[in-house]
């Protein structure tokens, strides 16, 4: 059986495990229903009451809630605590509306640094690793999140945040960091930095590396595993939630993320219509906190795409996992009528040989139509091993390859464009892989 950081939670029987989330679900209930206006509101409104939860299964009569109700009750319309039992406030980015903000005791923070140290041993993390993180702090929940997660480990955290690629690459290389947390799009950029100064990242050593806070594919874990010789492991979390550590991907497998079901209530549901779908069915994924006191939330719509995975895993742990997430519902582009998201794209591309692991995807209308152009890179290696890197003909004829392979996967026409080697914008955080002009022709 795998090491683990609490397997007397993480091996549960599913019995146990679905008794213990039934009593903490009940005691969620009846905090939201009697400490936030909001809940009392849309529980009176749906016809329901803490009480009538009998089983798990009843919690599909009570109402969701959306980010947009977060906004609405901006900044803390939905505090279950008085505001001096409030000991840290964290938030999104607001890139797409109105931030939303997140409330938490000291014991969210405790049972948070918990799960946030669970999910390392996960990853492959053990007490006394240097461990290296790359993401944000502030008002964002991942540098802190792990920061605390990894302290509470005993680990020796290196916060570095996000940016300053150089300093990064020295930090890296004079302490030597057995693992390292951050954005996927930005640890293959700081990979780029080594190589261009003739460096090479796999001679840091670093083991695993838990990589997140953005949609990403296998053929990026392969890039990423590749690059400096480590094991790529998935995690997922939102602000809204608490953070990272809802699920984290384990080193053994690395078969789906492991869902802290001890914490949060999972939910897969068709976007559309509401409704459940069966395991193994993409769907949007809805979270219930049960341990959470300043904001729990009841049936969260994440907007998050993924599928649920019941079987056991071969480590041994016994929650359920889920699938890494396919893109977001408000990702998802939709071209002359076919839905497409980014990640299929970046599966595609990242599967070639020839190109590197920077794109963009640029959408515009013309003459009415919509136009789908995806710029890449050759990557620097490929292109001297084959030949003139300059020439015409190979470049044109990779483009055209992968531009057929697109068009199998999407069913839908589109251009792929070569562009000089570093003329992408390169990440230092989340990427931003999509340029949606259409809104200048409406």
């Amino acid at each position: 059986m795998a090491l683990m950081y609490q397997p007397e939670l993480e091996t549960l029987a599913r019995a146990k495990l679905e008794a213990l989330q039934l009593e903490r679900l009940r005691a969620v209930l009846e905090r939201a229903y009697q400490r936030v206006p909001f809940y009392r509101t849309r529980f009176d409104e749906a016809g329901v009451k803490p009480s009538d939860l009998r089983s798990l299964a009843d919690l599909a009569r009570f109402p969701f809630t959306r980010k947009q109700d977060l906004r609405d009750h901006y900044p803390l319309g939905l505090l279950a605590v008085d505001k001096r039992e409030v000991a840290r406030i964290h938030g999104s980015s607001g890139t797409k509306g109105k931030p939303t903000l997140v409330a938490y005791t000291k014991g969210d923070l405790d049972r948070w640094s918990e799960i946030v140290a669970r999910s390392i041993v996960t990853a492959g993390g053990r007490p006394g690793d240097v461990f290296h993180v790359i993401y944000g702090y502030g008002l964002f929940t991942g540098g802190l999140g792990f920061h605390y997660g990894a302290e509470r480990l005993g680990m020796t955290v290196v916060p570095v945040s996000g940016g300053q690629t150089a300093r990064q690459v020295t930090l890296m290389e004079d302490l030597r960091p057995r693992g390292i947390a951050g954005t996927p799009s930005y640890c293959l950029t700081i990979a780029e930095h080594m190589r261009a100064e003739g460096k090479d990242p796999r001679a840091i050593g670093i083991a695993y590396g838990i990589f997140g806070a953005e949609p990403w594919t296998e053929e990026m874990r392969h890039r990423l595993e590749e690059a400096f010789g480590l094991k790529a492991m998935d995690v997922y979390g939102l602000s809204e939630v608490i953070g990272p550590g809802v699920g984290i991907e384990c080193i053994e497998a690395q078969e789906g993320l492991h869902i802290a079901e001890d914490h949060f209530l999972v939910e897969v549901i068709d976007p559309e219509t509401l409704q459940p779908v069966p395991p193994g069915s993409y769907g949007e994924l809805v979270f219930t906190t049960l341990t959470k006191e300043a904001m729990p939330v009841v049936r969260y719509r994440t907007g998050d795409v993924a599928a649920l995975i019941p079987e056991p895993c071969r480590c041994g742990r016994t929650h359920v996992r889920m699938t890494r997430i396919k893109g977001r519902i408000d990702d998802m582009l939709i071209v002359r009528g076919v839905n497409v998201f980014p990640s299929e794209i970046e599966a595609v591309l990242l599967a070639t040989e020839g190109l590197a692991p920077h794109y963009q995807i640029v959408v515009e209308r013309e003459g009415g139509l919509d136009r789908l152009t995806v710029l890449v890179e050759l990557d620097v290696t490929w292109a001297r091993q084959g030949g003139d890197p300059a020439g015409a003909g190979v470049e044109q004829a990779l483009c055209t390859r992968v531009a057929s392979r697109l068009r199998d996967v999407l069913g839908l026409s589109l251009d792929v464009r070569a562009v000089p080697g570093g003329s992408l914008p390169r990440s230092e955080g989340k990427a931003v892989r999509v340029v949606d002009r259409r809104h200048v022709y409406a």
